[in-house]
């Protein structure tokens, strides 16, 4: 066990390079199964989440080669079996990605229920709903769902599917199944994400017929097979660069982030203007600075293009600091607010009503011990710290180290204050 000794009151500066994306990354990985040929992943962020798709990869057969930390080199020719119900499953969202992929390779599936951050409810009835419509009879048991065609030669076959509600999971997730299966898929009322396109193009890559991604609607015409035998790299990660964005605008610093695809960051940068953050632009750089006094601003969270429910934690303690009340609606993930009683803990003054935290900003925060409730919030509450007057102490770092690519290494770099330390533990 591990936390941060964060010390505040240092304004961040220089230059940080952005990592590849860790929600593209986790679902990318389980898409090699689909391929014939041996693919090899570029950009791959050095995170734990990643490291447990691998290995997830692994125990099902597939020969996974490590050739730096950021590229990984996949056989998953040597994969005969369409269950995995390991242990590891369960210690991740991302993990529910394998269950498209073993239906578009077997036909069927047999897959532990995921894990990952305690967000509130976050079912997976799209998901199911999108395989029944691809011909396979669903059930669920013991923490499995098993999932199986209704054909003899186990293959699926194409649909209309409509989903209730804007789905990343799901709209991935089918991608997957519908690879290979016959016929054509168009699947509406898709999530637009930049991840969900990246996916996309991984599997156009390796041979598949994909349309509209991007899009509210996506059509996918089914291959019998996919070569693949590919070497593809994963784009930037958006949340990465906006948490690093909001750390500068937070300590009042100066700090250029690069390796990064500035419109994928235009609902944030449109809201840091808004509250008198200094922004400049490049080709893949954006640039953050203190300017005058921080204003208030009003925040929605909503599917892309919108504001991403992946940084309002972090966006959270920015209205903190500034000066006025600001209202911060979630209107995707249930129980985000969590950490807000951490920052209180610290002296925000945020009042939670419902999927509503009214802000009200300008208060100095002090140095306290807390608690990361889980990935995005961790970010957050490390950006606090680094706002903060005093010294912090960040625990249940395997939070943030399951999203964020050498996190503490690149503050360190942009002049934070903030150690990495051992937790003792008694002797029993």
């Amino acid at each position: 066990m591990e936390k941060f000794i964060v010390e505040g009151g240092v304004a961040l500066k220089g230059d940080v390079t952005v990592s590849g994306s860790k929600n593209a990354a986790v679902a990318i990985i389980p898409a090699v199964l689909l391929s014939d040929l041996p693919c090899t992943i570029e950009n791959l962020p050095d995170i734990l989440d990643v490291r447990l798709m691998i290995e997830i990869l692994e125990k099902l057969g597939a020969d996974c080669e490590w050739l730096d930390p950021h590229t990984v080199r996949v056989d998953a020719s040597g994969v005969k079996d369409s269950s995995a119900t390991f242990d590891v499953v369960s210690k991740l969202r991302g993990s529910y990605y394998y269950m498209g992929a073993l239906l578009g390779r077997f036909g069927k599936m047999n897959v532990a229920l995921p894990g990952g951050c305690s967000l509130g409810t976050r079912p997976i009835d799209q998901h199911l709903k999108g395989f029944q419509a691809l011909g396979t009879e669903i059930q669920e048991s013991r923490g499995e769902v098993q999932a199986v065609s209704t054909k003899e030669d186990c293959s699926l076959t194409g649909a209309n599917i409509y989903l209730d509600i804007v789905s990343v999971g799901a709209t991935i997730n089918l991608m997957l199944a519908a690879c290979r299966a016959t016929g054509q898929t168009v699947i509406e009322n898709c999530a637009k994400e930049p991840h969900v396109v990246d996916v996309a193009n991984f599997l156009n890559a390796m041979g598949a017929k994909i349309r509209g991604a991007g899009t509210d609607t996506i059509k996918i015409t089914g291959v019998p097979r996919m070569p693949g035998g590919i070497t593809y790299s994963i784009i930037p990660d958006q949340i990465e660069a906006g948490t690093f964005m909001i750390a500068a605008a937070a300590t009042g610093g100066d700090v250029t982030v690069r390796n990064l695809i500035p419109r994928h960051q235009e609902s944030l940068t449109s809201k840091l203007e808004e509250m008198n953050v200094g922004v400049e632009e490049g080709e893949d750089w954006i640039r953050i600075y203190a300017k005058d006094s921080m204003k208030s601003t009003n925040v929605k969270t909503q599917p892309y293009p919108g504001f991403p429910t992946d940084m309002q934690p972090q966006m959270t303690v920015l209205l903190a600091l500034a000066q006025g009340t600001s209202n911060v609606t979630e209107s995707v993930t249930d129980s985000r607010f969590q950490y807000t009683e951490e920052l209180r803990r610290m002296g925000a003054d945020i009042l939670v009503a419902g999927k509503m935290a009214i802000v009200n900003g300008g208060k100095t925060l002090s140095g306290t011990s807390v608690r990361c409730p889980d990935l995005r919030a961790g970010a957050a509450l490390v950006i606090a710290a680094m706002a903060a007057e005093g010294e912090t102490e960040v625990t249940n770092l395997r939070c943030i180290d399951r999203g964020y690519d050498e996190f503490d290494d690149k503050l360190r770099a942009l002049g934070a204050k903030i150690r990495r330390v051992r937790i003792e533990t008694p002797d029993l």
